[in-house]
């Protein structure tokens, strides 16, 4: 930019812009920064974790659709065209699983075990949790960190001290009864429930207790009635894992539960797969494997936002 004076003594500024270079806007400099780079970074790794979930949701979806599908063919079918999309529709595996198979029995002893497992994991794991993340104490940390200990045995390594405490119980057998599973189940999720809630614990503001407090409420009833209902999300999202993992246990209803009156789903899937060399039946094997699913693509369906929900709550706050 230029300064001119004209004949009347004034100055003013000249018309003519100054170069521009290709490819460039008037008046905007190109600056090179750091941030071109960070761009192209995050779109390759957009790109590859895209392709991660595509192909993970293949693997889960595939093997679904699959057995979906075949629980509608006859065992003829199966065998020889095991890819290929049912002619007719077969609902008599259905009917032949759930009948002839017992597998209503087995659904409704895995609703019994699994549903008293997971209420009662949900209110100890919730009030020791709660406990141990709003109440400082000697032995506080000791015992989080036995909590946290317990996550780190292997099922296999309980399954025969559990199962002479089981039979040498005081009084009476715990063994193939619904109450020694469900105690079983208990214990087994306790140490994750207790990890996860005391963690959102400690996220929900502490001035809502100290209010109810100060109104006059006991501990119990600001725990019940105040400090629960908040941590719904949190409850919800691990009550969704309790429930996966307890509904689809197999090494310990095995070990622990012998009497086939009161098997499990999983123990009864394996019973029917055990008799396909004799029977034939594979249409209802398919059959059983999608009534064992059934619930628990039901139930993360409708509480999938509560779980993803639950999952962030800690972070966003």
């Amino acid at each position: 930019m230029t300064i001119e004076t004209g004949e009347s003594g004034k100055i003013g500024k000249s018309d003519e812009a100054p170069p521009t270079v290709p490819g460039q806007r008037a008046g905007v400099s190109k600056k090179p920064g750091p941030g071109n780079g960070k761009s192209s970074e995050g779109g390759v790794l957009n790109v590859f974790s895209h392709g991660m979930l595509i192909v993970w949701a293949l693997m889960v979806g595939v093997p679904l659709l699959w057995v979906l599908w075949s629980s509608f063919k006859d065992s003829n079918a199966i065998l020889t065209n095991p890819w290929g999309l049912p002619t007719a529709l077969h609902f008599e595996n259905w009917a032949n699983a759930w009948n002839k198979a017992n597998m209503g029995q087995y659904f409704l002893n895995t609703i019994i075990i699994v549903g008293g497992s997971v209420i009662g994991t949900m209110v100890l794991g919730s009030m020791a949790a709660y406990v141990l993340a709003r109440f400082t104490f000697p032995g506080n940390r000791f015992i989080y960190y036995l909590f946290v200990a317990g996550m780190s045995f292997p099922v296999f390594m309980l399954v025969i001290p559990l199962f002479f405490v089981l039979r040498d119980f005081p009084g009476t057998s715990l063994l193939a009864s619904y109450q020694g599973l469900i105690l079983v189940y208990i214990a087994y999720s306790l140490p994750f429930t207790v990890f996860f809630m005391t963690a959102f614990f400690r996220t929900l503001p502490t001035s809502v207790a100290e209010a109810a407090l100060i109104d006059g409420a006991s501990h119990t009833r600001t725990f019940f009635q105040v400090m629960l209902p908040m941590a719904k999300p949190g409850l919800i999202s691990i009550g969704i894992f309790n429930f996966l993992g307890q509904w689809n246990q197999y090494l310990l209803p095995m070990v622990l539960n012998q009497d086939e009156k009161k098997y499990v789903l999983t123990q009864g899937l394996a019973m029917i797969a055990l008799q396909q060399g004799y029977e034939n039946d594979w249409g209802a094997l398919m059959a059983g494997m999608m009534i064992a699913m059934l619930p628990v693509l039901i139930v993360y369906f409708i509480f999938q936002r509560q779980v993803q929900a639950g999952l962030t709550a800690g972070a966003l706050k």
